[in-house]
Formats: structure tokens, C-alpha cells, sequence
């Protein structure tokens, strides 16, 4: 029987459509292995134990570097937190990183000349150009530093008093080169934008992060809230400006070369979610990019190394983790055609129920994230209905950002240049704080914003025609296609300073 180009074209959509679901299922699989370790974690209540020193004289010299660009309006709290660490102000150095361009150069020398005239051994350090941006900061601060260990926070967030007192101790393992803690959020009630973020962050940092430190599979350091040993940063190459992702990659470098990062699910540092689209967006750009760049620098050293096979594998998923994203825009693509072909082909749309495996394993991963791992002090009751709200919407919303995503892993993967963009913060503490006519907005529509405009139409369009002619079996996933992205293409505009 002869095969027409339309029946070529038809399999194609099929094979496209069912090979993206079947990658996504993989992944998700992956998710609900690390909860299974994550669960096994709690319930042979395994934790990290409490060791503090006996006297302060006994707490060894750390620094705590603060790498900032352009963060008027949150250095000023930045450093006033910092400085009231409860440490011994003689084992304290503390090096302000600002490679900043306007006015938050002379908000970091006032807190400077403030606190030396308090005693306090605090530096700024400036640089002339921003060559390897945040890596290049804390590269060559690093080299100055007094510290046998090394403290790092981004410019938003605001560690407890206790947080040194809480990670140095661990150190006293000399295998441990780093301790990472686990990211609060002070101002995640703000808006559905910095709920749903939370929503997503609380999933890393309970179920992925003890869920590969239960299973002995390699971690990372999330960049902030978390201290290395010096000699480890050096033993493992220094930072490195090749990646956008410069915490993930010194991460795995250093434990390739035996050092072993630990987690810390109940030492907490809070910190401020973007709370405006665009400031988002640059975030998971860099994120997702960085992910891929590094996948691709660390992939090939991982396996010709000695690292056990599931090792490797789970290594090797965790940095591929950011590529789910091409397989999740190519399948909303696909799943339009994918309609008109289901008849023709004799296609039993039953056989997709299989890959509701992977809807079922990421609502248990995020239910027990969300619901079980965190805010002990909210009723159960609140957090099953908070759950059961944000969930679709969150879902909707990650499909909607997938088109942008795929353009930030797409040139990781083909060693694309591009400078490091901060994420602006404003501080957004709560209801009251206004994003309007702040300084850091962006100014310009970007053309995936307008990518998503069209996206959003091609999503209702394809609803629409799937209830007229009745062809419903995808029409929940275009509803949320349409949804997700049209809330982002909105928040995008809304989000530009006119």
C-alpha cells in the first residue's frame, strides 16, 4: 500500500506527539524517585545532626561575600542583616561584591563607612568592568578572603541571626566542602505571580534536594543562603564564567573531585520572589540556559568519571532537567494537528491514559512539597485548599512559559554568548508595596512576549474548534495552553514601564 505525503505528515505529528509525552513521563518519573527517597528520608528520621562549638573562640574566621549589581533598593537591608549575624565580630569579615552602575555604589559605601566605624571588618569592592559578572566578582574576591570558609547571599535575601551558628558546625566533617540551606520566601503571599513561585521553589528545596542527598546522588549549590570551604572552591578549579549557572557547575566539579555537599532542609534563609513577569522571566533565562550550558560542559567529564552508574544517571537527569521544556513546548504544538489526525490514523486516544502516570507522580511530588514539607504553623485544612487552587493554575502557567524556556535551553545547547542579567528586586514585602515606576522595569515588548500573544490565540482557536466539532479529547489541554500563556503574554505587558 502506497504512503502519501499526507499520511508522512500524519505519522510525523503522531511520533512528535507521543515521543514529547513519553520524555515528559520519563522526567516526571524521575521527579517521584527522588520522593521516594525524599519520604524514605523522613521516615527513617534521618537528619543532620547539631553540632556547635562550646565557646565563641573555638568558631573558626568566615567570610561573607554579598555579590550585588545595581540593587538600590535592597542593599541597604542586605547589609544591615548581615552585620547582625550573631558571630563573633572578630571571626567575621565581610566583602560587599558591587559591580554595580548607579546609585547603589554610594548606598554601599555609606553602610560600609558606617559599620567599620562600628568595628566591623567590612570591604567594598569595586570593579572597573563586570567581566564574568557574578563568577568574576566572587572569583576575585575570593582570592582576598580571610576566611577558612566562605558565606554567600544574593542581594534579597535575609538569613537569620543563628545561620552561621547553624551551618559552620557541619564543617567539622573535613569531607564536607559545602553546606546549602533551604530558601523561605518573605513575600510569597505578595501576588499569585510570587505564590506560584514559591509553589515551585518549595518542590526543589524539599522533595529534590533531600530526595538526592537521601539517594547519595550528586547536589548543588544554589548560588546563595549556603557556605563553602575555601579549599574546596580551589581544590575544584575556582568559579568559572563559562556557564550562566556558575553555582551548578563549581558544584559539580567539586564533587567529582570527592568533596560532598550537604543540605540542610531545616536551617531556612528567606529571601524576596521576583514579583513582576519580566523580572521572572530573566531569572528562568538564566536558569534554564545556564542548565543547559552546563549540561553540556559537565555531561562528558560525568561519565568518564568513576561515579556509580545511578549516580551518573541521576546527575545526569538533574542537568538535563531545564530540556524538559522543548519536549513540553513541541508537545502544546504538536497537540493541535495532533487532533485532525486522530481519526484518520485509527488512533484509540485510551492509550494516552498512560501518560496520566506523569500527571499523578508531579501532584504527589508537589503535594507532599506543599502541603507536607512546609509552613508547620498553617492548617492542614488551608494548605489542601491552597494546594488544590494553585496546582492547575501552576501547571498552566510552566506550559505557558515553555516557549520561552526553550529559547534559553536552545542556545545554552548550541554555546549561544550572552551577559548575565540580574534579576531586580524592589523590595516587595507585602500588599502595600507598589512595582509601578520602579527603576529596574523593562522597558521594551521582547519579541517571545509577542510569541506568546500568538501562542494564546492559537490555543483558544484550537479549543474552540475542538468543542464545535466535538472533538474534546484535548480540549482541558488547550484550556490550559490558552490560559497559560495568555497570563503570561499579559503580565508581560503589564509588567513594562511605559
Amino acid at each position: 500500500m502506497e504512503i502519501g505525503i499526507i499520511d508522512i505528515i500524519s505519522y510525523t505529528i503522531a511520533l512528535l506527539y507521543f515521543g514529547t509525552l513519553t520524555y515528559i513521563t520519563l522526567y516526571c518519573l524521575m521527579q517521584f524517585h527522588l520522593l521516594y527517597h525524599y519520604k524514605k528520608h523522613h521516615n527513617e528520621l534521618k537528619v543532620h545532626p547539631e553540632v556547635h562549638p562550646k565557646l565563641d573562640e573555638d568558631m573558626p574566621m568566615v567570610t561573607v561575600q554579598l555579590p550585588i549589581f545595581n540593587e538600590m533598593y535592597v542593599v541597604e537591608r542586605l547589609v544591615e542583616n548581615i552585620v547582625a549575624l550573631d558571630y563573633p565580630k572578630e571571626k567575621l569579615e565581610i566583602q560587599i561584591l558591587d559591580d554595580s552602575t548607579d546609585e547603589t555604589v554610594e548606598i554601599s559605601k555609606r553602610k560600609v563607612a558606617q559599620y567599620r566605624q562600628q568595628g566591623y571588618d567590612i570591604s567594598l569592592i569595586l570593579r572597573s568592568d563586570r567581566k564574568g559578572y557574578k563568577a568574576g566578582a566572587l572569583k576575585e574576591a575570593t582570592d582576598h578572603a580571610k576566611g577558612e570558609f566562605i558565606a554567600i547571599f544574593d542581594a534579597d535575601f535575609l538569613p537569620e541571626a543563628d545561620f552561621l551558628k547553624r551551618t559552620i558546625p557541619h564543617f567539622q566533617n573535613p569531607n564536607v566542602g559545602v553546606v546549602q540551606t533551604r530558601w523561605t520566601h518573605i513575600n510569597q503571599e505578595y501576588s499569585l505571580l510570587t505564590k506560584l513561585q514559591a509553589f515551585q521553589l518549595n518542590v526543589h528545596f524539599t522533595v529534590e534536594q533531600q530526595g538526592r542527598e537521601s539517594g547519595d546522588y550528586l547536589l548543588q549549590f544554589n548560588g546563595t543562603a549556603g557556605v563553602w570551604r575555601k579549599k574546596t572552591i580551589h581544590d575544584a578549579g575556582g568559579w568559572e564564567a563559562d556557564t550562566l549557572t556558575e553555582d551548578l557547575d563549581l558544584s559539580y566539579r567539586a564533587q567529582l573531585k570527592g568533596w560532598q555537599i550537604i543540605f540542610l532542609e531545616d536551617c531556612t534563609a528567606p529571601a524576596e520572589l521576583p514579583a513582576e513577569m519580566n523580572g521572572l522571566k530573566s531569572q528562568q533565562f538564566r536558569w534554564m540556559k545556564g542548565g543547559a550550558e552546563t549540561a553540556r560542559k559537565m555531561l562528558p567529564t560525568i561519565w568518564r568519571s568513576e561515579l556509580s552508574l545511578s549516580r551518573k544517571l541521576h546527575g545526569s537527569l538533574h542537568l538535563l532537567a531545564s530540556s524538559v521544556f522543548p519536549f513540553v513546548f513541541i508537545m502544546g504544538v504538536m497537540s493541535v494537528p495532533f487532533i485532525f489526525v486522530i481519526n484518520p490514523l485509527g488512533i484509540d486516544t485510551r492509550v494516552l491514559s498512560i501518560f496520566m502516570i506523569s500527571l499523578l507522580s508531579i501532584i504527589m511530588v508537589y503535594y507532599v512539597a506543599n502541603v507536607q514539607g512546609v509552613e508547620p504553623e498553617v492548617s492542614f485544612a488551608k494548605k489542601i485548599i491552597k494546594f488544590i487552587l494553585l496546582f492547575p493554575v501552576f501547571l498552566a502557567l510552566s506550559m505557558g512559559l515553555s516557549l520561552h524556556n526553550t529559547v534559553a535551553v536552545i542556545q545554552g545547547w548550541l554555546g549561544k554568548q550572552s551577559a548575565f542579567i540580574r534579576t531586580p528586586k524592589f523590595n516587595i514585602l507585602d500588599i502595600s508595596d507598589k512595582i509601578k515606576n520602579q527603576k529596574y522595569l523593562q522597558h521594551k515588548i521582547s519579541p517571545i512576549t509577542i510569541m506568546e500573544g500568538i501562542m494564546t490565540f492559537y490555543f483558544i482557536v484550537a479549543m474552540i474548534v475542538g468543542l464545535y466539532t466535538g472533538n474534546n479529547t484535548l480540549v482541558i489541554l488547550h484550556a490550559l495552553l490558552g490560559y497559560g500563556y495568555g497570563t503570561i503574554f499579559y503580565l508581560s505587558l503589564k509588567h513594562i514601564k511605559s
